[in-house]
């Protein structure tokens, strides 16, 4: 009997050890989800000012490029490869505006590399203006007279915006009255 005992004493005393080691990690465990929920309760916070960030870099980034314009369908290599030359002589007679001050602009050039194997996808010139006003009156002409034609290429332009301002703008069109 005495040994029965002592070994049912033992066993209580280990079970007593096992419980007192699982409240420890239910403890812990409660002090983990205590944590976890108020950390949770910050995210909508969080995922406010992040979208609060996000709207400001992208109002940054299009401000930075309200200066630039878009040419689309002007042909490879037109008047030899300088770009900026070209856009200079060409601009105005293409628009019929008459630029004062002379027209300036700080770089032409065109977007993405030229690929041996897709000659005749036409790849499109951004340019950056030194006046803003004349920006805005190249892109008011494509509004009002609409795409333009040389050589039986058709050439349109556009404002340079950032990416998710542009798929805005698309989500916008798609449902604008026609």
């Amino acid at each position: 009997m005495d040994s029965k005992i002592s070994d049912l004493s033992t066993a209580s005393t280990s079970i007593r050890a096992d419980i007192a080691c699982f409240q420890v990690t239910v403890t812990d465990l409660d002090h983990c989800l205590t944590t976890f929920e108020d950390h949770l309760a910050t995210l909508p916070q969080q995922d406010t000012e992040l979208q609060f960030l996000r709207a400001m870099i992208m109002d940054l980034e299009d401000r930075s490029r309200r200066d630039n314009v878009s040419f689309f369908g002007i042909p490879e290599h037109k008047k030899g490869s300088d770009v900026k030359a070209f856009l200079k002589d060409f601009l105005p007679e293409l628009t019929g505006l008459a630029f004062s001050p002379l027209l300036e602009f700080q770089r032409a050039h065109r977007i993405s590399p030229l690929h041996k194997a897709n000659l005749k996808q036409l790849r499109p010139i951004i340019r950056c203006f030194l006046c803003h006003k004349q920006a805005r009156q190249v892109i008011f002409a494509a509004r009002t007279q609409g795409p333009y034609s040389l050589e039986g290429y058709v050439i349109r332009m556009a404002a340079d915006f950032s990416r998710e301002t542009n798929e805005k703008w698309k989500a916008f069109l798609a449902l604008r009255p026609h």
